[in-house]
């Protein structure tokens, strides 16, 4: 099938979704983030109808909202019964009302979001690991016909650990991949969200290609990468992509994964867990009971959104959803609370300081059970609070990566202690903190 260009795929799905949806609000209806949103949510059938009218170029201030804080559940998608998808319908929504905006503010601004993201990428990724073990994560054709090609995506970078975690996993279970990711081969979400739809059609379409080309099967880490490559770039794609979450892969393979989990992990684990990848949060469970010695907890959580930065909109839920996941751990007696993906990660690895359980990404769990360790070095240095406490800590590592000092600075500050959603219980000290003098808010939030 011949490709068709973004913009031109977009209308035509755009078309298509106007003329089945029959405006019967069921999609609404079971959306979690009307109400924390302060939406009316009495009326369901306002809020699709708002979306309509969106669609059509019209304007709705509630409409609008409900797909600002759309945090890509998915819990919609089986609600409706007409063939529509409604988490693309609201994306196509915010597509809408982003085209009032000029063509050159567009490209600024998704220029200037995926420059933010590629320095924050390469600063912390090089603050922890060495120019060799970076390179496992070069888009190189060094392995001949691989079983698979994982996707990393782009943030989780950010935290090695997980990929490289990945990466051994598969080698102990004799999968052969090629990796791809980075910023070089992106998925094009950040330009898309911005508006510039012809920039992030024209690089999705790129890493869409390369990725069908590399193996029979994509394997994607990011939840975001996974939706946006298969849900919107696919839209005018005219590749056979074959991708699936690297999670429900490795469940699907639970009995080549279980005789290598030799040893007993003595944990009792509750699990951080996001609906919007169907199967996700199943088979990281079907896996963690698979470990001997573990004790499994379902800590009976609101399951909202794709990932935790999915709630971002909504600072004040999103404080409320992590503080509730903390406490329902300690109540519960965990040792260890896991997650599944880096951004949350990311957010709640630091609260171990003032927890009574250790925060983990449960490929570490997986990982102890089979002999396998990748130290969590971007946890450790963010458990500091202290710039200049990290920056003295990985000097070596700025040296021997070739790191500018200064811009290592802004990205620890901004990537790294500036990204704590809920603040932590005891707060920030030392001299170098986030509070201290050397702090630039401009730069830090």
């Amino acid at each position: 099938m011949d490709a068709l260009p973004f913009e031109h795929a977009l209308d035509q799905k755009t078309a298509e979704i106007l003329s089945r949806c029959t405006n019967c609000g069921a999609c609404a209806e079971v959306c979690p983030m009307p109400a924390p949103a302060g939406l009316d949510i009495s009326q369901p059938t306002a809020l699709t109808a708002g979306i309509l009218t969106l669609l059509r170029g019209g304007s709705h201030l509630e409409a609008q909202r409900w797909a600002e804080v759309c945090s890509g559940s998915g819990h919609c998608i089986p609600a409706c019964q007409h063939g529509v998808n409604p988490r693309l319908m609201l994306a196509l929504a915010r597509v809408a009302v982003q085209d009032r905006t000029a063509v050159a503010e567009k490209r600024q601004s998704g220029f200037s979001k995926f420059g933010a993201m590629t320095k924050g990428v390469r600063v912390l990724s090089r603050l922890q690991l060495s120019p060799e073990t970076l390179s496992r994560f070069s888009n190189k054709d060094d392995t001949a016909s691989p079983d698979v090609v994982f996707y990393t995506g782009c943030n989780v970078l950010k935290t090695p650990h997980i990929v490289l975690l990945a990466l051994d996993i598969m080698d102990a279970m004799g999968i052969t991949y090629r990796v791809m990711g980075g910023p070089s081969a992106c998925c094009g979400v950040l330009q898309f969200g911005a508006g510039d739809l012809a920039t992030s059609g024209r690089v999705a379409g790129r890493t869409i290609d390369r990725l069908a080309a590399a193996a029979p099967r994509a394997l994607s880490w990011c939840p975001t990468c996974q939706i946006q490559l298969t849900e919107v770039a696919a839209l005018a794609s005219g590749a056979n992509l074959d991708m699936a979450p690297f999670v429900r892969f490795l469940a699907e393979r639970l009995d080549t994964l279980k005789p290598l989990l030799k040893h007993r992990v003595e944990q009792r684990v509750g699990l951080h867990e996001h609906p919007g990848n169907p199967g996700v949060p199943e088979a990281a469970q079907a896996i963690l009971r698979a470990i001997p010695g573990l004790d499994f907890v379902d800590l009976e959580q609101p399951r909202v959104g794709y990932m935790c930065n999915k709630l971002a909109p909504l600072p004040a839920f999103k404080q409320d959803v992590h503080r509730n996941q903390l406490q329902a751990a300690a109540d519960a007696r965990v040792t260890t609370l896991a997650g599944i993906y880096h951004a949350c990660h990311r957010d709640l690895c630091a609260h171990e300081r003032d927890w009574p359980f250790q925060v983990v990404n449960f490929l570490e769990l997986v990982g102890e059970s089979m002999g396998l360790h990748r130290p969590d070095l971007f946890k450790r240095l963010k458990i500091m609070q202290d710039v200049d406490a990290i920056l003295l800590d990985t000097a070596p590592m700025i040296e021997t990566n070739h790191l500018d000092f200064d811009e290592a600075r802004d990205v620890i500050l901004r990537d790294m202690l500036g990204e704590q959603p809920l603040p932590l219980i005891r707060g920030q000290t030392g001299q170098g903190s986030v509070s201290g003098p050397h702090y630039d808010p401009l730069k830090g939030n």
